[in-house]
């Protein structure tokens, strides 16, 4: 009988709870922990679970993820959710939404088409010739928004002495390490006060 009880308790809970969708806004900032060759290192080196991340968008009634894969493109919302380990994903919402006014919106979204079809930047320079992930999101609100979600540092201020970080660092740039290059990843983006989480599943 309490088993039944539990049951029918959290059925009528899941049927309370809104749909995900229903809890997004245009504009959120999605984070997951990428399945890709690259993510363990991502994770050791800047010490959090989460190694890529996106910007929700929504285009008419669909939800998307404006994300930098290769190359930078719009995915599907529960395509990108499902891509990730274990489905995990957390939301994260501006603190102050009132900066994002009809004006800036616009002027996010027009930011946001210039990096349409961009490849992706295995060497997370900051030009904007190639864009990785955490750098897309950054970029879009720090020009179309003037917000900068984390601080910027440079890769010298991860941990980098894992075997797993040197070994990736050694295939990917040799013995010419960019120590000074800027770097935002997406552990700062996701301990920026400046966001609010608003859904995790």
């Amino acid at each position: 009988m309490k088993r039944r009880l539990a049951a029918l308790l959290l059925a009528f809970a899941c049927a309370q709870a809104p749909r995900l969708e229903q809890r997004l806004r245009d504009g959120d900032v999605i984070f997951q922990e990428s399945r890709s060759s690259q993510s363990r290192a991502i994770q050791l080196a800047t010490k959090s679970p989460y190694s890529h991340m996106g910007l929700v968008v929504q285009r008419g009634e669909r939800w998307f993820v404006y994300e930098a894969v290769q190359p930078v493109k719009l995915t599907p919302l529960r395509d990108w959710i499902a891509r990730g380990a274990g489905h995990h994903f957390v939301v994260k919402r501006l603190r102050d939404t009132n900066v994002l006014t009809p004006a800036v919106r616009a002027r996010m979204q027009r930011v946001t088409e210039t990096y349409r079809g961009k490849p992706y930047d295995l060497y997370f320079g900051w030009s904007d010739e190639r864009i990785y992930c955490s750098e897309l999101v950054w970029k879009i609100y720090a020009r179309g928004a003037n917000v900068e979600l984390g601080r910027l540092q440079h890769l010298r201020d991860f941990d980098l002495s894992n075997p797993v970080v040197r070994a990736k660092l050694r295939e990917r740039y040799g013995t010419h390490v960019p120590l000074d290059e800027p770097v935002i990843s997406p552990a700062a983006m996701f301990a920026s006060e400046m966001l609010i989480e608003v859904a995790r599943e």
